[in-house]
């Protein structure tokens, strides 16, 4: 859809000063922030809108030189970075007297200057405000949003936008620019869509911790005055739902950790399924980390209020909420590598039990969510149109007395369906998938394995990697008997080797079998 016109703008120095005199008022009231009959100047730190009115957040700074913060609500959308001279005519209100934009690249932009961004750039803005503008009789409704930029040399900028349709604050837009006054908005591309999530991966990635970390510490949770029976229970639930080797070698077994990893959780949630009738990793972590919380004594120190932080900003209600997190777009980074490493938290000084344990179990929840978010970056459209679909996640597997990670990625991919006349379409052949499997998982006396493997039309082909040489001699040693056992389960079996060290990392380096024509 087209955004309507917007008049042109007037340069700064006659632009009318719409909001001299308007009232901010205050939060929290403050009395003699500014001493009577004189002003200071305010800067707008962030923007945030609450029904009708909008939040802001300024920093004040008085002829002192004192600098202070101080939250108002105003009725009118000041854009971050604006500069205001205000002054106080009573301890709840401050009042704006001048306007002035500190600098072109944040005043509010109401027109595209096609010098800088040429028709058909593609625009990505996040929604801050949305308005109805007062109806004008024998017109259509009209909606007034100020955008921030995220992409392009305006990135920072806030952009004002009418449009026929209100605007969903929070979300990400995508735009191609028409003329100095008009944009087209285009639907959130798949790169788009995993520019955003890979933003908030990184961000995921820099909190995670490694899950066997958290479980060592629970089986040797030691009993004390801390430790509550409903902190106990699900303690003891969380443990009890770790599948064993036995258990993921059998079909059932494994599709049932599966489902339980955590992966799904979001998903069953949508669905209207209650999550605590079955055992589920990032259910039962958030159950431990609301026991936990109650329990931590008055003096908290800042380590596990950091860590409560951590896991609200660790949980959105659904993991495509990322989306609407995004602050700022930067070029795309490298996709996440497989498998996750080892991360490993240690006790701060002066942290008790319980504040550790909470600080293990908001990693862990970070680490499950890193899974999901690396699932959703590598699911999409490739270039040549295949439709690749990824499920990556984390199983702790009991192996005897130890913990040992568990991680898994499947992919499939689909070959793009080819046009077919309409009297052949009821008669087309099933779509083929190519299935990829990658394992990653370390455990004695082995030491750490990894494992990619493909089918196709019933031909599999793998690649083993060993780290250590005893290890890689043994598997080598006994290729052929695998090779029978698959066999004899009715798979065609292709190359099926082992290496010594690790799988290089790199878009060209794995197991490359595409779709080829074979009558071609």
């Amino acid at each position: 859809m087209n955004i309507l016109p917007l008049p042109p703008t007037t340069p700064a120095t006659s632009r009318p000063l719409v909001i001299s005199g308007e009232l901010l008022k205050l939060l929290t009231p403050m009395e003699g922030l500014i001493t009577a009959g004189q002003t200071a100047k305010a800067e707008v730190l962030s923007l945030k809108q609450a029904d009708q009115t909008f939040q802001l957040l300024l920093k004040v700074t008085l002829d002192s030189g004192r600098q202070t913060t101080v939250q108002a609500t105003s009725t009118q959308p000041l854009p971050q970075g604006t500069s205001l001279s205000i002054t106080q005519p009573s301890a709840g209100n401050l009042a704006v007297t001048v306007q002035q934009a500190i600098a072109s690249s944040v005043a509010t932009l109401t027109r595209i200057d096609t010098a800088q961004l040429p028709v058909g750039t593609l625009l990505q803005g996040k929604v801050l405000t949305s308005q109805v503008m007062p109806q004008v009789p024998g017109q259509p409704t009209v909606f007034r949003s100020m955008v921030s930029l995220l992409n392009t040399a305006l990135s920072g900028s806030t952009l004002s936008i009418d449009s026929p349709t209100p605007l969903r604050i929070g979300t990400l837009l995508s735009a191609l620019v028409q003329d100095t006054q008009t944009l087209k908005f285009v639907p959130l591309s798949s790169r788009q869509e995993q520019l955003a999530v890979t933003q908030q991966l990184v961000s995921q990635q820099s909190r995670q911790g490694s899950l066997d970390g958290l479980i060592k510490v629970l089986q040797n949770l030691p009993p004390s005055d801390q430790t509550s029976s409903d902190l106990r229970a699900a303690v003891d639930k969380l443990l009890a739902g770790l599948p064993d080797v036995q258990q993921l070698s059998t079909p059932k077994g494994l599709a049932q950790a599966l489902a339980n990893s955590g992966l799904f959780l979001e998903a069953k949630l949508l669905t209207g399924q209650n999550p605590t009738l079955v055992p589920d990793m990032k259910g039962d972590l958030f159950k431990l980390i609301a026991q936990l919380t109650p329990g931590l004594p008055a003096n908290t120190n800042l380590n596990a209020i950091i860590a409560a932080n951590t896991l609200a900003q660790a949980m959105p209600s659904f993991v495509r909420n990322a989306l609407g997190m995004l602050g700022q777009v930067s070029a795309k980074p490298s996709p996440t590598s497989f498998p996750l490493p080892e991360r490993l938290l240690q006790s701060a000084e002066g942290e008790d039990d319980l504040e550790h344990l909470l600080r293990l179990a908001a990693a862990a929840v970070s680490r499950l969510q890193s899974h999901q978010l690396s699932s959703l970056e590598q699911t999409g459209v490739t270039s040549d149109g295949r439709l690749m679909s990824t499920w990556q996640l984390e199983i702790p597997m009991r192996n005897l007395q130890d913990i040992v990670p568990l991680q898994v990625k499947f992919q499939r991919e689909e070959a793009p369906e080819k046009e077919q006349p309409r009297e052949r379409r009821d008669e087309r052949e099933p779509k083929q998938q190519l299935w990829r499997v990658d394992l990653a998982f370390d455990m004695e006396p082995l030491g750490p394995l990894q494992i990619q493997a493909q089918l196709i039309k019933g031909s599999l082909s793998s690649q083993l990697w060993a780290e250590r040489p005893y290890t890689a001699s043994l598997i080598e040693s006994n290729l052929a008997a695998l090779r029978e056992r698959l066999l004899a389960s009715g798979l065609n079996v292709g190359d099926l080797d082992c290496h010594l060290g690790t799988p290089p990392q790199g878009p060209q380096t794995r197991l490359e079998q595409r779709w080829v024509d074979e009558t071609a």
